[in-house]
Parts: C-alpha cells; structure tokens; sequence
C-alpha cells in the first residue's frame, strides 16, 4: 500500500533509503539543511526541502503530521538525530523510525519514543561478513545472533538432487529451511521436498548460520563421494570388456 514517508536527513543511508522507497511506488519527502545535497536528489523522488528538522515551526509548516512514516537518518549529530525524533513524535508522527551510530545513541532514541531503532552500520557489516564466511552466499539478512535468511548460488553438487535429498526442510537433518526458489524468471514460493535443483537456481534459505555452512560442506562432499564411486565401476566395467 502506497505511504507518505519522510526522509530526514541525506547522508549515504537516507539517500540510499529514499530512492529505494520512492523507487517501491511510495511518497517520499527528503529533508537536509544541505542544500547541495537536497538539489541532487530533488529530481529522484516526490519532493526534496531543504530545512532544519530540528525547528518545530518548520516542520508544521511541511505538514509533517500528515505522514504515515518519518525516518530520522542523521549520523552527524547525535544531538539533531534525538531533537528531531522528540519533534516528530509530538507533532503526531504515527511512526518513527531513528538511526542510530551506538548503543548509547539506540538507548536515548528508544527512551525518547522512536518506534524502531536502526543501526545501518553495525547491520552491514554483520551482512558482509556472513557473505564472507558463508559459501555461496549473495546476500544474507540476520534474524538473530547466529541465524538468519541467506539467498545462496545454488552449487554445481546440489544440481539434479531433490530437497530432501540434500537435507534442507525445517524436519530435515540441518533444520535449514528453503522458503523460495528463484528459477530464471519464475518464484517458487515454499517449494516441496520433491522439488529437484536445477542449474543457475537462487536457494532462499533459513536456517542457523553453521548448519548452512555443514549443510553445502557434506552436500559437496557426498557429491564427490558418489562421482568416485561412479567412476571406479565406470573402470571395472572397462576391465572386464
């Protein structure tokens, strides 16, 4: 459903953010005191202002009472990110959504009324690093310490084997759970343990970040196992004509 957001704050991450958001068919308000930084995006969005969101009359003035959303996105100044949060929220904002660059800035947002608390920063770098650390993976989202949703290259091993083969399904032997299959142009949505992997395949999977790990190690392993079994009968089969 179609939203009026606010963006406050143009930095990388707000930037970022209200492209993506007005690229998702919503209405988007970008706000900077910058403005170079408002010029660059104002042709990108539904409406660019430049301003001080620390300013209560302003803010009236650009009628932010009347947005669904409000996302604080200031990373310079602790002090403007948790003021403008404060004014968004008396000014009847129904949902606020605050960025914050540490535990202590987190805390006061979340002592002061912020919805929801961000940390853009320290959520990248726990991506990149399951990126890392993860074989296969393109992107990875955590849901918690150690688990997340991570969307896997399906391996050259796992081609031709059926789920259940593999192991994958939350009752399986890795509890790692395949909730998509992206196929050319096609989505298979929660696809059954019958569903056999086919080359170029996209895994959405969710699971524990090691059973994931496990999980492609034996796959490959197994893979491997069954290619030098098949070659030596392959060889003995030779032999004897």
């Amino acid at each position: 459903m179609k939203k009026q957001i606010a963006v406050i704050g143009l930095g990388r991450f707000g930037t970022s953010l209200a492209n993506t958001l007005y690229g998702m068919g919503h209405d988007v308000l970008a706000v900077d005191v910058d403005e170079k930084k408002v010029h660059t995006i104002a042709s990108q969005i539904t409406h660019a202002v430049q301003a001080d969101a620390t300013n209560e009359t302003i803010l009236k003035d650009l009628g932010i009472d009347g947005f669904d959303i409000a996302v604080v996105a200031i990373g310079t100044s602790v002090e403007n990110s948790v003021l403008s949060t404060i004014l968004l929220k008396k000014l009847g904002v129904p949902y606020v959504i605050a960025r914050a660059d540490s535990d202590l800035h987190g805390s006061i947002l979340e002592k002061i009324g912020a919805d929801t608390v961000v940390y853009p920063e320290h959520e990248m770098g726990t991506r990149t690093a399951q990126i890392v650390t993860l074989s296969y993976v393109w992107d990875y989202m955590s849901v918690t310490e150690g688990y997340g949703i991570a969307k896997l290259s399906a391996p050259e091993y796992l081609e031709g084997q059926r789920l259940s083969d593999v192991g994958f399904g939350p009752k399986g032997k890795w509890g790692v759970a395949v909730l998509l299959i992206q196929r050319a142009g096609e989505v298979i949505v929660t696809p059954g343990q019958g569903e056999v992997i086919k080359p170029y395949d996209a895994l959405i999977v969710a699971g524990s970040d090691d059973k994931i790990e496990q999980l492609l190690a034996e796959a490959s392993k197994s893979k491997e196992g069954e290619e030098k079994k098949s070659s030596a009968q392959s060889r003995k089969s030779t032999k004897r004509k």
